[in-house]
This record gives structure tokens, sequence and C-alpha cells, in this order.
């Protein structure tokens, strides 16, 4: 069977024998009568635990609206019409409407790549920002230690608006919601501390129920207050299938449970090896990002196997810190050890490359140089056809495989587990 996997903006085609295809996890079938901009303006006039937006805001209030960075494939430039529409039926001026960008730890966006990501008529009528790490305002602690320190703009608003997508977060649980606010608009410092749970057992893809990192996240973001939500579900495509829209947990919650009817997929049985690509761009922008796909794949894939990385990296490993870990560390296995004394951000996607390494052997399919695939304790291939190959070599022709196309996205579940 030939396979497609998006590859930065391209693709890289894969052959796989029939006889060796355990499956190929696509989305499944969830009939929807609105996708697009259309479902967008229906999530807002069928709001989930609040009233409708216009209801909530008033003229003369200072409102923030936190959307996604570029490393994202929140398409805000697509929910932006319906969201203002709605904002002008209240009465609000454009003046008072800032749009922040939620960094995290990320870098910062150039003009164009800010007035691409939230189309023209937006970035013309809003004021436009990158959150600040260093100009916040600390609004306290959580109970698990967590400090609350929010980019300005956003903590001094009378009312905040989160935008989001919702896909599976490897510790997470899932992304969105209060997600915007907490990594986003927050310090490195607030990130780390959050973050350091992710060693946790119930710190784990599409798991809410009693995961710290999640409570803590949502925490924060009360501390702060969200006022209002737009989320969205993606598909294979990227085109908007679902929104909710609402209370920051209860329109969140519901976004979830439609992911899981999408992209949970259940399979008989793990595999000798995973074939795995996050979509392509901008999933697969750097190593940071495109490690996401790599943390679900690593629920696929028998203890000694074989997973196939695929995407461009064309930016590189894309943050200094992980980049660091990853090139000094002696072994794969010493930043796990490093990581429990001392939980670093950056440092904690590098363990979390060393603990799918403890399992199974890495192919990376790349832009990236050989040797800094190599030193990064994985295994430099120069295409998915040449990987497959190898890893045929490696565990027999016999070999069962599993392909991922979409693997940021889509959550492997056996059912025997």
């Amino acid at each position: 069977m030939n396979i497609k996997l998006g590859f930065g903006n391209g693709v890289q085609e894969i052959d796989v024998p029939d006889n060796n295809l355990l499956a190929v996890l696509q989305q499944n079938e969830v009939a929807g009568e609105l996708t697009g901009e259309a479902e967008v303006h229906r999530a807002l006039t069928e709001p989930i635990g609040t009233p409708r937006l216009r209801e909530i805001v008033k003229p003369g209030e200072k409102i923030a609206i936190i959307t996604s960075d570029i490393t994202r494939p929140m398409p805000t430039y697509k929910v932006m019409p319906a969201l203002l529409e709605e904002l002008g039926a209240a009465g609000v001026h454009d003046e008072d409407v800032t749009l922040v960008f939620a960094l995290g730890s990320h870098r910062g966006h150039t003009e164009e790549e800010q007035r691409r990501l939230v189309g023209d008529e937006a970035f013309s009528r809003l004021r436009c920002v990158d959150g600040d790490p260093s100009d916040c305002v600390h609004l306290g602690v959580t109970s698990r230690g967590t400090p609350v320190d929010i980019v300005r703009p956003v903590a001094q608003a009378d009312r905040r608006i989160c935008l989001g997508n919702i896909e599976y977060h490897y510790f997470a649980g899932y992304s969105g919601g209060a997600k915007a606010i907490m990594p986003g608009v927050s310090t490195r410092a607030a990130i780390q501390s959050n973050h350091s749970r992710m060693i946790e057992s119930t710190s784990c893809a599409g798991n809410l129920e009693g995961n710290n990192v999640r409570e803590d996240i949502e925490e924060a973001a009360a501390m702060c207050g969200v006022d209002f939500i737009l989320n969205v579900v993606l598909d294979e495509h990227k085109e908007i299938i679902k929104a909710v829209a609402g209370d920051v947990t209860k329109a969140h919650r519901a976004g979830c449970a439609f992911l899981d009817s999408l992209y949970l997929k259940k399979i008989p049985e793990r595999a000798d090896i995973v074939v795995v690509s996050q979509g392509g761009a901008p999933k697969d922008l750097n190593l940071y990002q495109t490690q996401k796909a790599l943390d679900n794949a690593k629920h696929a894939v028998k203890k000694g196997g074989i997973i196939i990385l695929v995407g461009s990296c064309r930016e590189g490993f894309g943050e200094s810190v992980f980049e660091s870990w990853m090139e000094s560390a002696p072994t794969a296995h010493s930043m796990i050890d490093r990581i429990r004394a001392d939980f670093q951000l950056g440092g904690h996607k590098a363990a979390a490359i060393a603990m799918v390494l403890e399992d199974a052997d890495i192919y990376l399919v790349s832009e990236l140089p050989d040797d800094k695939v190599r030193s990064a304790f994985l295994k430099p291939a120069a295409s998915a056809q040449e990987a497959l190959k190898e890893a045929f070599a490696r565990l027999g022709q016999d070999a069962s495989v599993i392909v991922m196309p979409y693997g940021g996205s889509t959550l492997p579940r056996v059912a025997a587990e």
C-alpha cells in the first residue's frame, strides 16, 4: 500500500507490503452537519456553560484575545471574522481589543507571520502583539507551587477570550482550553514549575482524571480569569470539523470528547515498526514540535521495535535548552536521570525522547544534518522508504507495521492494555 506522509510543505511517500500492514491510523468517520466558519458561527450562538459572548462583554471594556503562535495549526484567521462580528454586536470598539499571541517558551513572530496567522482584517483592525514574558503581572501561586505570572496585556484586561485547537497533548492530556493562559502567556519559570509534573504516570495523552499538569493549568487560569473560550478541532486536512465555545472547562471537555470520537484509535496489538509523521508544516517545523508525534507513536510500538519519525525540522532543534541537553548527554538514559534530579524546561522534551528510546529505536527522516540527528541519539534516514527498508532488514521481512500519517493527532490504544 502506498501512503503519503506530510513533510514540511511537501510529502514523503512510503510503500508498505499489504501482508505487513497492521493498520493505517486515520481519523474516524464522524457525522457533522457544519464545518469551517459555519461551524464557528454555530458554536458562538450555542455556547456551553455561559451566555453568548455578546452578552458577556460590554462597550468600553478592555478585551484580550489570546491565540496560538506559529508552531500550532490553529486557524485563527478562520475564526476571527465570526468573533469580531460577535464583539461588534456587543458594541465593543476595535481600539479596546488586543490580540495576544501565546508564545509559551517559543520564539517571537515577524509582522508578516502575525498577519498571516490572524488574517488581514483582524491584523489591520486590532492591536496584535506577542506575549512578552519579561513584562508580567504576578497573580499568586497555585496550590501545587506554580507561580501565576501572566503577560501584562492579558493580566490587566477586563475580559479574556482564549482561542485554541484541541488535540492530544503528551502530558497535559489535551491541548486547548486553559492552556492558552498556562503555558501560553506565562513566564518560563511558571511553565517549568507546571511541566515538572510530566514524569507522573497520570500525566499522559488523553487523560484528564488526576492529571496534575492539567489541573495545575486550570487552577492558574482560574486565578487569572477566563471569560470565554473558542476552541476548534481540525480534521486531517487542517479544516475545522468541530468548534466549541463558552466556559473554559465545560466547553473544553466537550471538545475533548469529540476529539476522542475522531482520533482515539483502537488497535489489536502493537507493531514491530511504527511509521509516524506530524502531518507536515507547521507541526514539524523543528524537532521540539515533531517530538509530539513520537510520543503518540510510542503507544503503538512493541518493546524492541522501531519508530520511523518523519518530520522536516527545517528550523533545527527549535529550543536552546532542548538542543543543549541532547548534544551534551553521554547517553540517552542520562537525560531521564537528569530530569528527575533537575527539571528544566526544554530538557523535558529531551527526556521524553529518551523515555521512548528505552523501548524502541528511532529513525528520523528530516532536513537535519546526519551528525545533528545522531547527537540526539536518533538514526538518520534519507527517506521514509529507505528507513522502512532498514527496519525490515533489522527486524525481519515479516515485521508488522502501523502507519500514523497524523501522529500528533491520533492516539493509539491497545484494547487489552
